[in-house]
């Protein structure tokens, strides 16, 4: 590993450390720790709301996943890296979100053929999603959370991972194609 990818990952190793500590202090009350846990995830989640959603609900979308993390903060094992359990909520609230406005719009239109989707639906999805991104290769996985999920760029996790800049082009498509085949989508 070059000097500048070992300084890259100690960064990095440093900036999860923090995390860790702002996740168990907001976890028992500190404001501060989890608005700098805010801070570091808003962008991401207000993305993946954006993408989801549309933008005229992605801001408030994003408040709504900010406080169900505060009410669920205490739920969090750390198995798993804060933001894969940050965006797995999202994903939750997101669904959640779509399934109750599609139930409203079929009680709303009067359509017969309309059938409202519900929480349960929502959380299926969400479920099913955890699940195949879990049976993912190991390579494809870790690709697909790094550069999907945390937000690396495919330079950054090729230094990470000590790949090139291909491989982890194609382990994300790989990816992305695999969880496509399984979500039906």
């Amino acid at each position: 590993m070059d000097t500048a990818a070992g300084a890259e990952l100690a960064s990095h190793s440093d900036s999860l450390a923090g995390e860790v500590a702002d996740v168990a202090l907001a976890a028992a009350g500190d404001g501060r720790a989890f608005e700098r846990l805010y801070r570091s995830h808003a962008a991401r989640v207000y993305t993946l709301a954006r993408r989801m959603a549309g933008s005229e609900r992605a801001e408030e979308l994003t408040q709504d996943v900010f406080v169900r993390a505060w009410q669920k903060l205490h739920t969090f094992r750390g198995e798993a890296a804060f933001g894969t359990w940050l965006y797995r909520l999202a994903l939750n609230v997101i669904l959640g979100n779509r399934a109750v406005r599609a139930a409203e719009r079929g009680r709303f239109e009067g359509d017969p053929d309309a059938e409202p989707v519900g929480k349960q639906r929502a959380l299926e999805l969400a479920i099913d999603f955890e699940s195949a991104v879990e049976r993912l290769p190991k390579g494809a996985r870790q690709v697909f959370v790094l550069h999907d999920v945390e937000g690396f760029t495919h330079r950054e996790i090729a230094r990470m991972l000590g790949i090139t800049e291909g491989t982890s082009k194609a382990q994300l498509h790989r990816a992305r194609m695999m969880l496509r085949r399984h979500l039906g989508s």
